[in-house]
């Protein structure tokens, strides 16, 4: 298996659910900060004609999108994190679409005014927009507190590719503003993920460039 991923939010999930399985899969680092985009080359463009990281390659099958790409590293691998049970298995489908829609949507917003303006140059974050973010985030992430009391993990006892895929903006919740603290369950949810090595450092070591001299 190839998995083509960035330093960015969405290949977060795949790298910290592939390096929590311990799979043999070898990381290929696509640079979004290429003058020429390297996503939007044509090599990658046959992979993912979106254009967007992460992809899977394996074997002939192409794989795009975070949270098919963690389902199929999770069935293949055979474990808990892709449940056997079928009322499960919707219950998966449920948590990534809910966050699609809701709590990733918001969070995102934030990562993108706090972290991905300043990485690209575009200035400082808007407030109104921060603070729209912030009061979306709020509603959802209550609905996702009052669920998780009296659960381990979003669907009771049992982790899953569910709870790496909702919980993805959380780590960038102080460099982002996020107000996951307002959220005790949410809070004691997210510290039980980051008593995982691959949660707290999912993306593989690079090598480091040196310049050439001149």
């Amino acid at each position: 298996m190839k998995l083509y991923y960035a330093e960015t939010l969405a290949p977060r999930k795949a790298c910290a659910v592939a390096r929590y399985l311990k799979m043999d899969i070898e990381h290929v680092f696509v640079d979004l900060g290429r003058g020429d985009g390297e996503q939007r080359r044509p090599y990658y463009l046959a992979i993912n004609p979106n254009g967007t990281v992460p992809s899977l390659v394996d074997g002939d099958i192409k794989l795009w999108e975070a949270d098919a790409i963690i389902c199929h590293l999770a069935h293949h691998s055979e474990t808990g994190l892709w449940p056997r049970n079928a009322q499960q298995q919707i219950d998966v489908v449920r948590w990534l679409s809910w966050n699609n829609q809701h709590l990733y949507r918001h969070g995102n917003a934030l990562y993108f005014e706090h972290l991905i303006k300043q990485w690209l140059g575009m200035g400082g974050p808007d407030p109104s927009k921060v603070e729209e973010a912030q009061d979306l985030f709020r509603k959802h992430a209550s609905v996702l507190d009052q669920h998780l009391k009296g659960r381990k993990w979003l669907l009771g006892d049992d982790l899953s590719v569910a709870d790496f895929s909702v919980a993805v903006t959380l780590p960038y919740a102080k460099s982002a503003a996020i107000p996951l603290d307002e959220f005790s369950e949410v809070r004691r949810w997210h510290d039980q993920l980051n008593a995982f090595e691959a949660w707290r450092n999912p993306f593989p070591a690079r090598p480091i460039q040196v310049a050439a001299q001149v």
